[in-house]
């Protein structure tokens, strides 16, 4: 047995190891050795928080002012902040349980395995919230794993500060619009989908400790704000008005995941996507993609692919798969395009879901 929790550690070091290694799907990413410009900044503070240059940054490199929209989104909601990190790790691992995003899951149960207890990690990465001992974690597990469905009225708990609440909620924007893109672009899993049960957790236990020091180490709010220029924050981020930091962070990567589907994709496609959000109530679409298809019938053929993508990453990401990404790749030449797409959409849905957390608690905002 005492050899157990060095294995462990040497096991984790090794997924460590292979998790930057990863080779991300469908796009060339910028290597961070020859990384220059705006990616080499955003490069450099993701490795001073995170300890190396993680996946989904490499996915979003392509267009670097999308991986800095990205990043100060993430970093100002989840990284730095004044919230308990423990909490915020549990609101992203039940967003991520919501969104069916495995790799998204097992990241952040393993954050939990350090910044809480296992039982904990592992009741939030099964879908039983409900089993969590921690009330607190409990409480904003609950709220997060259901923010996204209208009908089931599901808000932060009351009892938070206005700062908390715009970092909570900037938490479960980020990770509704980050989970749609690691299902297009990452594996399905970060541990290796073949493992028991007892040898998966000692592996997760192994990972935590390795990633201890970027869980409970202090980092500056506002650091990133400065990739990106100022904007002004629109009426569907008034959630983030109750932190200055945070709202400087959904006001600039707001503007840039709007300017990047304009480049991109065509004001019919844009227009046809955001009217089928304005419909969706948070409900799963279910196995077959026919209602995909309905809507696009009368497109063109490169525009079909494209609305085919953007669709699907908005509303069903874990179907979008290498048929759907090689057709619109065959239509629509360049890394970036791609990135551009599959970002618009995926904060198209979460710009959504965050607008229907109002700044004032027991308003909430209709699609």
């Amino acid at each position: 047995m005492a050899q157990r929790p060095r294995e462990a550690t040497i096991i984790a070091r090794r997924v460590a190891a292979s998790v930057v290694q990863r080779q991300v799907k469908y796009v060339a990413p910028v290597p961070d050795a020859s990384a220059t410009g705006l990616v080499a900044q955003v490069y450099a503070q993701v490795t001073d928080d995170m300890r190396l240059v993680i996946p989904p940054a490499l996915l979003h490199s392509p267009a670097p002012d999308v991986l800095a929209a990205y990043w100060v989104l993430l970093r100002e909601s989840l990284v730095a902040g004044r919230v308990d990190r423990a909490v915020k790790e549990a609101a992203a691992a039940a967003v991520s349980v919501a969104n069916i995003c495995p790799y998204c899951v097992d990241v952040h149960s393993v954050g939990l395995y350090d910044l809480s207890t296992e039982h904990d990690a592992e009741a939030v990465a099964a879908d039983r919230v409900d089993e969590m001992g921690d009330a607190d974690l409990r409480s904003v597990a609950a709220w997060a794993r259901m923010a996204h469905q209208v009908d089931a009225g599901a808000a932060p708990p009351a009892d938070l500060t206005a700062a908390a609440r715009a970092e909570l909620i900037g938490v479960v924007v980020c990770f509704h619009y980050l989970t749609r893109m690691v299902n297009v672009f990452l594996s399905s899993f970060l541990l290796p989908p073949g493992l028991g049960p007892g040898r998966r957790r000692r592996l997760k236990q192994g990972i935590s400790r390795l990633l201890r020091s970027t869980l409970r180490g202090t980092r500056e709010p506002g650091r990133s704000l400065d990739l990106l220029p100022a904007a002004p924050l629109p009426a569907s981020a008034d959630w983030a008005a109750g932190s200055p930091d945070v709202a400087a962070a959904a006001a600039r990567s707001y503007r840039v995941f709007e300017l990047a589907g304009r480049r991109s994709l065509p004001t019919s496609v844009r227009q046809l996507v955001l009217e089928q959000l304005e419909r969706w109530r948070g409900e799963e679409t279910g196995l077959s993609t026919a209602w995909c298809e309905d809507l696009i019938v009368d497109l063109s053929e490169p525009d079909r692919s494209a609305a085919r993508l953007a669709l699907l990453t908005a509303l069903a990401s874990h179907q979008v798969g290498e048929d759907i990404v090689a057709e619109f790749q065959r239509h629509h030449e360049g890394d970036g395009a791609l990135v551009d797409v599959t970002a618009w959409a995926s904060f198209s849905a979460a710009r959504l879901i965050g607008s229907r957390q109002s700044a004032t608690p027991g308003r909430r905002l209709a699609g």
